[in-house]
């Protein structure tokens, strides 16, 4: 092993095994751009949020055949974590007070699911920190989030435009009708432009497309606005950054359709944490940048119907009632399993109105909503305890702080795609496609982290000219890929 040989090992960047040298390197890397670029693909296939999970599974092929695994700091607070959403499942048959009783195997489905989310989405983290820069370029990884946050535009447009659009997707036809007609089910497998819901006090929509909630949709929508502008904005040709800027201006549209005040908030706490950052380095050109877009925007929305909508939006607050009425039952069965929770949500008994209310055959969608389906931290609070919630949250925290240095622009855009779910958990649940942006952005970091040490641990050029001559030549570094 050569002296950078050491180097890179000792700064734990993945090598390729001499089995791997000899492999082309122009498609590896492939299930990441089959996931991110053939998303669209995928959602009118019916495998929108089913992809996830098959994808996962070449992706763990390649780790295996890849050994030994680099893993990123503060791994192992994550993997405690999937060891307490195992352990939780023990307190399946566990019905608590105020909540319906169900028989343990109607959780097994929810359950296998969430797993699932947790499990690929770990695989998908370590996979693309494991690849190295010959083998799939950080810049790629960016562009190709940047091309995702367009299709999550196109998808809001749709819904806003077309509101009504939907098909039946293939895999949904290749489902027995028992199963296919479930609401859940429903929204993994059938392809819909939006929501049409009753928050403003009669049916309006809220784009969703590609997936299969609003919420999904505003969640995924803010965490990768950060990388479309790297990708589209900073030192770009003149013609893609005024095509970006239309595209930011186009894209408040769904935006404000989707009528998720998460979102909006969401924007201006991220619009607040770059300005803190600009301002903190110096950089109050970008500061001026960023404030400048806010006024634009503002000025857009103030100033057009999108006005008398967020209007209409703040004057409804009829799903403040829901939320209250099951954060409330969050708290209240919590002491009954307040280590490891109960391994899955519970239905709640009645609803915000009444006890009395639940579901029949004639009206499904009455009472009985769901404990913890409102936000990450309530999933996590009623699935797996405290324990859980301090795990999940400790491994985000963890990570601020391990990649708090990096001051580039992919390194301002990952590090809000980490921050906003802190904000996020409160609101929307995480899975799946959401965690999966977050973890990418962390596998991101944490290659920029590696880089930054190679290049300090190499030698310098004066030391290199300086070895005896006889030794075999310094190799060059480049992307974390060493020579063996």
């Amino acid at each position: 092993m050569t002296l950078t040989n050491q180097a890179a090992a000792s700064q734990g960047v993945p090598t390729v095994p001499r089995r791997l040298a000899a492999r082309s390197v122009t498609t590896t890397g492939w299930p990441l751009t089959a996931l991110l670029l053939g998303y669209p693909l995928w959602w009118a296939l019916g495998l929108g949020t089913l992809i996830i999970f098959l994808i996962a599974v070449p992706m763990t092929v390649a780790l295996v055949r890849r050994r030994p695994i680099a893993v990123p700091p503060g791994f192992g607070l994550w993997l405690l974590f999937l060891l307490t959403v195992v352990l939780s499942t023990t307190m399946l048959t566990i019905n608590p007070p105020g909540t319906l009783p169900e028989a343990m195997s109607h959780r097994l489905i929810p359950v296998a699911f969430n797993l699932a989310g947790y499990l690929a989405a770990t695989v998908i983290l370590l996979y693309a920190g494991n690849l190295t820069e010959k083998e799939y370029p950080r810049r790629r990884l960016v562009r190709q989030l940047g091309y995702f946050f367009l299709v999550v535009v196109g998808g809001g447009l749709l819904g806003t435009i077309a509101p009504t659009f939907q098909f039946t997707s293939p895999v949904e036809k290749l489902l027995p009708y028992s199963i296919a007609s479930n609401g859940f089910v429903q929204s993994l497998v059938h392809p819909s432009a939006a929501q049409l819901q009753e928050v403003l006090g009669y049916t309006s929509p809220r784009p969703s497309a590609p997936f299969g909630y609003t919420n999904t949709w505003g969640d995924c929508f803010a965490l990768l606005v950060g990388f479309f502008v790297v990708s589209w904005l900073i030192k770009q040709d003149p013609l893609r950054r005024i095509g970006g800027f239309v595209i930011l201006a186009a894209s408040a549209v769904p935006v404000v359709y989707s009528l998720n005040r998460g979102v909006w908030l969401g924007l201006g706490l991220a619009a607040v944490l770059m300005a803190v950052r600009m301002a903190a380095r110096g950089h109050f050109g970008a500061l001026s940048l960023i404030l400048a877009g806010l006024v634009v925007v503002g000025a857009l929305v103030a100033f057009s119907p999108l006005s008398q909508v967020i209007s209409d939006r703040l004057d409804h607050q009829k799903s403040n009632g829901i939320r209250s009425f099951t954060i409330a039952q969050t708290l209240s069965i919590m002491p009954e399993s307040p280590v490891i929770g109960y391994g899955s949500t519970r239905a709640a008994l009645g609803s915000s109105n009444s006890i009395a209310v639940g579901q029949n055959e004639k009206c499904q969608k009455c009472g009985n909503p769901t404990i913890g389906s409102n936000g990450q931290l309530w999933l996590l609070l009623v699935a797996q305890g405290v324990v859980g919630a301090v795990l999940y949250v400790g491994y985000f925290l963890r990570s601020l702080w391990a990649f708090r240095h990096d001051r580039s622009p992919t390194g301002d855009a990952a590090f809000l795609a980490i921050a906003l779910p802190l904000w996020f958990m409160f609101v929307y649940n995480s899975l799946t496609m959401p965690l999966v942006i977050s973890f990418l952005a962390i596998a991101l970091l944490w290659r920029n982290q590696r880089e930054r040490a190679v290049q300090t641990a190499a030698p310098a050029p004066a030391l290199a000219s300086a070895l005896p001559r006889g030794l075999p030549p310094v190799p060059t570094v480049r992307g974390g890929r060493w020579p063996r």
